[in-house]
Parts: C-alpha cells; structure tokens; sequence
C-alpha cells in the first residue's frame, strides 16, 4: 500500500490522489516513484476510462519537499542527474498515458506541482488556487517539466513566468492556458463529474489516438521527449552544484535571502 498517495476506484475512473497532506502534498523521491508506477498501471488497466490527478487537503502540491532539497544541495552532480531523470519520468509517463487524464486542481501548485497540471490533458482548478514555477529564486530552472508547461501556456508566458518565478492565480493560470477553468471549490467536483460524464461517450481507442493526434501534430512525441528530458536533467544537474545553484539553495534551506539578492539591496 502507498504511503504517498491514496488510489480510488469507481467504475472506469481511477482517482489518484496525493496524500502528503502535511507538507502540503509535497514531492520527494518516494511520491515521485510511486506516482509513476501509479500511473502506468492506470494506463495499462483496461478497464480504466479516466485518470483523476488531484490533492487531499487544500493544496495540490507546493512542489519540492524540504528533505528532497536537502538532499539535492548535498549531492553531486551525478546523483542530481539520476534524481532528475526519475522526475522527468514521472511527467512522461503522465502526459504520455494512454487514457485521458484530468486535474482536479483542489489548492496551490508550485514547481513541479505546476508540471503534474500541464501534463494532464484536461485541468480544473480552484479559483483561489495560486501557482509558481519559483526555481529561478534558487538560482535554478524548472528544466525538467519545462517541455510539458511550455506545451500548455507557449513560450512567450514561459518566459515570463520561468523568470520571474512570480506567484499568480487561478484567473491568470486559465487566461495563459495552464488551467482550462477555475471555478469555486464548493463546483470542483460538479465539473469534475461533467468532464468524466461526456469523456465516457467517447471510445477509448479514439480517444487514445485523438491524444496522440493532437500531440504530434505539435510535434511532441514520446521518443523525442526522451531526448529533451535527458538533456534536461543534465541542465539541472549542472545548476543545482553550481555556485549560484549551491547559493540558492542554501539560502533557502537557511531561510535568509541569497547573496544576489543582498547586492541588489545594497545598490
């Protein structure tokens, strides 16, 4: 039995929840691990129709965990790039998988919260729902969830939000494209229910298909995808031992600001 997530069943819909409630639904290595296997095996379920991705209490999830990042900040850049990659196979396996998927947005998403979002087909959230990708204000990137939220809100959004690491909310995510609606908690699950109603007349090959229709007419592919995340993670690897990455991170973990930001406070 997960100890990250909780995974219901009702009918064809399968609701995968995480259930790190008390870090605000967090990543670390064991969510990232058993979210991946989570999923595939939702896609590889045939009776599965639907996959639900969603938050237990009021936050989706705040991105990564303060133990996680720890972690990162101690290891090399090795250990970084495999940490990496298993983050980028997360996001992989769910914007690749072969069922429809929707977010249930139930509260804040940051960092790679935000990547879980733009990967699922179909994203509904809370109108006071906030969202960041914030890794520039550790001296990082958000590299690898990168291809999935350029995907969902175009570069010319990504280039603001990835460098600004501002915080916005949910009128502004559905205005760049990252959320398809925001509506009142109390509707949440009333929209919920309408999308699984009308995705349940549509035949699964079809749908299936129609997906990865519309991803390739993109140009995104799974095999190319593959390419991108590697590099990807050998980019972040990189950043997260430098010395502006090192500084940042310390500085967060420290809860002061980082030297970058002193100087500028200082001119």
């Amino acid at each position: 039995m997960s100890e990250t997530l909780r995974i219901e069943r009702d009918g064809g819909v399968a609701r995968i929840a995480l259930a790190r409630e008390s870090v605000h639904n967090a990543f670390d290595a064991a969510l990232i691990s058993e979210l991946t296997v989570a999923l595939a095996m939702a896609g590889a379920d045939p009776d599965v129709r639907v996959v639900i991705v969603t938050g237990l209490g009021s936050t989706f999830s705040a991105g990564a965990d303060l133990n996680w990042m720890r972690g990162m900040a101690r290891a090399g850049e090795e250990a970084n790039r495999n940490d990496a990659l298993a983050l980028a196979r997360l996001m992989h396996t769910l914007n690749f998988l072969p069922k429809p998927t929707i977010a249930r947005v139930n509260g804040s998403a940051y960092g790679g919260g935000v990547g879980l979002v733009a990967c699922c087909d179909i994203a509904i959230g809370v109108d006071d729902a906030k969202f960041s990708l914030s890794e520039a204000r550790l001296g990082l990137v958000p590299a690898v969830i990168s291809p999935y939220v350029v995907a969902a809100i175009g570069a010319r959004q990504a280039r603001r939000w990835f460098t600004s690491a501002e915080v916005f909310d949910a009128a502004e995510a559905k205005r760049i494209g990252l959320l398809h609606d925001c509506v009142a908690r109390t509707a949440l699950d009333d929209s919920i229910d309408r999308l699984v109603h009308f995705l349940g007349k549509c035949g699964p090959v079809a749908q299936d298909e129609a997906k990865r229709l519309a991803l390739r007419m993109a140009g995104i592919t799974a095999d190319g995808a593959h390419a991108i995340d590697a590099a990807n993670a050998d980019l972040i690897a990189r950043l997260r031992v430098s010395p502006e990455g090192q500084e940042g991170l310390g500085a967060f973990l420290d809860k002061r600001p980082p030297a970058w930001t002193r100087r500028e406070n200082e001119a």
